[in-house]
This record gives C-alpha cells, structure tokens and sequence, in this order.
C-alpha cells in the first residue's frame, strides 16, 4: 500500500516538474520571439516611401586677389544638378515595446519621415580658370557637397515631407506584416489618438 502511495505522489511530483519544465520553456521561447522581432524590425532600418527629382543650375564664382588686392582672379563655372532626393523613415528610431503574455507589439512613437539619401549628377558648364585661380580635384569635390546641400534646402519646401506623411500608414503596414510572420499582433493605437489629438488642436 506504502508502495502504491509512493508511486502516486511520485507520479503527481514528476507531472508537477515536467508541467513547470515546459511553463519555463515556453516563456523562453516568447520571450526569445519578442527579442527577435524587434531586432527583425530596427534592422529593416530605412524605409524610403517617396523619391522626388531635381534640377538645379547653380552659379559658382571665387575671386582671389593679390599684390595688396591690386590683381584680382575669378574662377567661375556653371554648374546643372541633377539629383534625386530619398524620404522615408528611419526604423531604429522607432519606440517599441512587447508584451509577452499577449504576444502585441505596441508602437508608441513613430518617427517624422526624413532624407534618407540623395543621389546627383553633376555636369560643369562655362567652366573658366583666373590667372592664378584654377580649379583643383578639392574645388569639385566642395561644389559636389554644396550641390548635395542645396537640393537638401529644397527638400522642404517641395512637399516631399507631406507626402510621405501620408504614406507612413505603409510603414506601419511593413512592420504589421513583420510581426504577424510569427503569430504577433501590432498595437499602433496610440499614434492615431496623437494623430486626433493634434488635428483637434489645429
């Protein structure tokens, strides 16, 4: 009888264990999933949800004077961009947290869209030399940059920042689809109550 007593209670020990075995693997295996997918997510990174071309002709002039600036040089070219501009979001900035038991992915901050890159092509007109004033490998490889800096400063004032505000519920949708290859859900719920709450404002 002792034997068969034993027996049972070493039976509802054993189940007890393995029952906790499997609770703590699980537990690790969610918690796992949630590490991975947020790594998964930030390292999509960038995220480019609209391109705008530019063409620019930009003036470029440097005088240099010497002898007491009785002589003076001017180096002088005429220089056409043409460029693209990339505007998108940059996931590493955004603001996720996981809930384990719930196995939801909560956003609660979205980045505002941002120049991911800009990519140029840049041809020289009119190109002249001074005297002793001449181009050099240093003076295209400062126009190169300028270029890239006034199609920056355009970048604002040609709509691209409102139109990929509107194309942010896309990146929304990527990472919806992310978190869902693992049997997640997205709980972005609180950018559209900031969203509401800014448009009551205006």
């Amino acid at each position: 009888m002792e034997t068969f007593f034993t027996l049972i209670i070493g039976g509802i020990v054993g189940l007890g264990i393995y029952t906790l075995y499997n609770h703590l693997q699980s537990k690790k295996k969610v918690t796992a999933q949630s590490v991975i997918l947020l790594d998964k997510i930030k390292k999509v990174c960038k995220f480019i949800t609209v391109e705008g071309d530019f063409a620019e002709i930009y003036h470029y002039e440097d005088v240099k004077e010497r002898f007491l600036k009785l002589v003076s040089s001017k180096k002088k070219a005429l220089v056409v961009i043409n460029a693209k501009a990339y505007v998108g979001y940059d996931f590493d900035k955004i603001e996720l947290t996981s809930n384990h038991k719930k196995k939801i992915v909560t956003i609660s901050h979205f980045p505002q869209p941002e120049i991911l890159s800009i990519e140029t092509n840049i041809n020289y007109y009119d190109k002249k030399d001074g005297y002793f004033n001449r181009f050099e490998a240093t003076d295209l490889t400062n126009l190169s940059e300028e270029a890239k800096q006034h199609i920056r400063d355009k970048v604002p004032e040609s709509g691209l920042y409102n139109v990929a505000r509107k194309e942010a519920l896309e990146s929304l949708l990527l990472v919806e689809n992310i978190v869902e290859t693992i049997g997640w859900k997205l709980d972005y719920s609180a950018l559209i109550l900031k969203s509401n709450e800014k448009l009551k404002l205006k």
